[in-house]
């Protein structure tokens, strides 16, 4: 492979699975930029096998757990195709270049996002065998610290690497909680319906679910004081810009932002 040209191809693919991410990153640094673009797919690529509307949740299980151990030791494609053998037809291309988007991160790097993406790998496997199926808030903080708050904690990590300042690990993860709250909220009938999937702990009202979300975008918008460089405080400030807005838009009786809202605020947040 081209590595010279690979960090464009990783760019092309981040574009392809996410609108949230792909334009805050491009605000980043080059190194960290691709850092960041890397950690992201290498999450992505997980996150496709636990959300995968045709796999049974034991085979997810399975699958998750084996690919949490492979993230312990020094990454083997053989061994990662293997484990994916039964799926590896109904997988999209992120998933299937786990491999390649591990090579594009620095060395430095690189233990950071295996940790947080064996431990994520963990998470996901243990919620997708529990069939997502909540009842306590402990339930709920522990589902959304797996799958965002998590990536909070290694966002900061990363932040530290590139600028020697670290910011604190609770309101990274509140940050993650609160977009994930977000999407909670955003997505509640859909995975009802579709997946026969509630993340809202038993006894809770939708106006619990908002609470809950309110408190950690408080916690994100604490976490933003601690940044001090521009590009990564670009980084976190759409996403965090993006999810404030959307919970007002549900308050209000919208489902989500429209376009022309969401391109305002990309414009908004780049002006100091």
């Amino acid at each position: 492979m081209n590595k010279k040209g690979f960090p464009k191809d990783a760019m092309r693919v981040l574009k392809e699975t996410s609108r949230t991410f792909y334009i805050p990153i491009t605000f980043l640094q080059k190194d960290l930029k691709h850092t960041v673009a890397s950690a992201y797919l290498i999450c992505r690529a997980i996150d496709e096998i636990e959300d995968h509307e045709e796999l049974a949740n034991d085979l997810k299980y399975t699958i998750l757990m084996e690919v949490s151990e492979l993230f312990k030791k020094p990454f083997n494609e053989e061994e990662y195709l293997q484990i994916l053998g039964p799926i590896k037809d109904k997988m999209p291309e992120v998933t299937l270049r786990l491999g390649d988007w591990l090579q594009t991160c620095p060395k430095d790097t690189l233990p950071c996002i295996m940790n947080a993406a064996s431990e994520m790998s963990f998470g996901m496997a243990k919620w997708a065998k529990a069939n997502w199926q909540i009842h306590t808030r402990e339930d709920l903080d522990d589902y959304t610290y797996y799958v965002a708050g998590l990536v909070g904690v290694m966002l900061s990590e990363l932040w530290e690497w590139e600028t020697g300042v670290k910011p604190d690990r609770d309101l990274a993860i509140g940050y993650g909680r609160g977009l994930q709250a977000v999407n909670i909220l955003r997505n509640e009938q859909e995975d009802l319906v579709e997946r026969g999937v509630s993340f809202v702990p038993d006894g809770w009202t939708r106006a619990d679910l908002f609470e809950y979300a309110e408190e950690n975008l408080a916690k994100a918008d604490e976490y933003m004081k601690s940044i001090n460089n521009r590009s990564i405080l670009l980084f976190c400030r759409l996403p965090l810009a993006l999810a404030h807005k959307t919970l007002k838009a549900m308050q209000k009786g919208y489902e989500k932002m429209t376009r022309a809202e969401v391109e305002q605020t990309i414009k908004e947040i780049q002006v100091d």
